[in-house]
């Protein structure tokens, strides 16, 4: 069945599909991917006590309340928000989605989501631009399907391992503090923030911008928040359809982001696995699955590895650069924190994005 025969779909529809067609639309169910695997995946490659052991200060532990108390924004409610149980939560809730990109061919804005829950067998289509139906039928759809229970599960062992590294790596960048003050010499701590640090305890409504699909909605702000702080209204709405089957759920709360730390990791591990055309995913440059074009190898884009993934998130700002930048630096340091805790050799590997441009 060719992927248009579904083509009556309305945006936000779910349609529970035969065996036949999970098999001819989505390449079937495979059991390598379900949540136990992808779990024991995490399990194997991280044990709890060696991630507790990386991050003690990780926002709502005993020891970020001690250091914390006293400093601005505090919240003395708050929970341990980066728990490893969240996390096992998180992969065991995404294991089940897969999701599917079209676009038109050479036209990457062309194009239309859809999601699949695979223990429902559901198909939900969860966005479509507004062109993709009147296209000329001609022009071949280019088709992208990830299924996110392959997270830490394809490629060598070492691979997966790295995977798990630069994932940590990156969102402890996004979430980290340095500080001096309660010990000697300089302390860096990752994932000890949930949320883009100047609107905690704010009303301040920013990052909204207007879109045809996901619109924002009034009063809401759709700034920082999660592990890979989330932000701008059309990508809490993308990440709410893939998560929920609904665009709503995050576009009238994204607050949830903040007050759910199963929900931030699963916000962050969607946007590492999902590819955002012309950019890869995070994901498949680590393990393997990306081949470069000729114009990504013009850009300097040709060496898979850490500092790939770092021109993926942030390559607009953070292309060309060493350890110098401030930001650079602290990404790496990070991942060489992890790997080496993990134990993983990083020979032969680009950390930096010296000689890249973006995507």
């Amino acid at each position: 069945m060719k992927s248009e025969a579904l083509d009556d779909l309305i945006v936000g529809e779910s349609r529970v599909l035969t065996d036949s067609q999970v098999t001819s639309l989505w390449g079937g169910i495979d059991p390598q991917f379900s949540p136990d695997n992808a779990v024991a995946a995490v399990q194997r490659a991280l044990p709890q006590e060696e991630y507790e052991q990386l991050f003690p200060c990780r926002i709502g532990t005993k020891e970020w309340h001690k250091i914390s108390a006293n400093l601005p924004n505090y919240n003395i409610d708050q929970t341990d928000y980066y728990s490893y149980n969240n996390l096992i939560a998180a992969i065991t809730d995404v294991a089940n989605i897969k999701y599917k990109l079209e676009y038109r061919q050479d036209d990457t804005k062309n194009s239309r989501v859809f999601r699949f829950d695979k223990k429902a067998k559901t198909q939900t289509l969860i966005y479509q631009n507004a062109n993709f139906s009147t296209s000329n039928r001609t022009v071949p759809i280019i088709s992208k399907t990830v299924d996110f229970g392959s997270f830490l599960k394809e490629g060598s062992e070492l691979k997966r391992k790295r995977e798990l590294a630069a994932f940590l790596a990156n969102i402890s960048h996004e979430t980290g503090i340095v500080m001096s003050r309660f010990a000697r010499g300089r302390q860096v701590w990752g994932l000890y923030w949930n949320e883009e640090i100047s609107y905690i305890n704010t009303t301040t409504v920013n990052y909204a911008e207007a879109h045809d699909y996901f619109p924002p909605v009034a009063g809401k702000s759709y700034h920082g928040r999660g592990p890979m702080q989330l932000s701008w209204n059309y990508n809490y709405g993308l990440i709410s359809g893939i998560i929920y089957g609904s665009k709503d759920k995050l576009l009238q709360q994204p607050e949830l982001i903040v007050n759910d730390g199963k929900l931030g990791f699963m916000t962050a591990i969607l946007f590492w696995m999902t590819p955002q055309p012309p950019k890869p995913s995070a994901h498949d440059v680590v393990v393997g699955n990306w081949t470069p074009s000729e114009s990504e190898i013009s850009k300097g884009l040709t060496q898979a590895g850490f500092g790939i993934t770092i021109m993926i998130i942030n390559g607009i700002l953070e292309g060309n650069l060493d350890e110098t930048d401030r930001r650079i630096k602290s990404r790496v340091d990070y991942y060489r924190k992890i790997t080496t805790q993990m134990g993983i050799s990083l020979e032969g590997e680009k950390l930096i994005t010296v000689g890249m441009s973006p995507f």
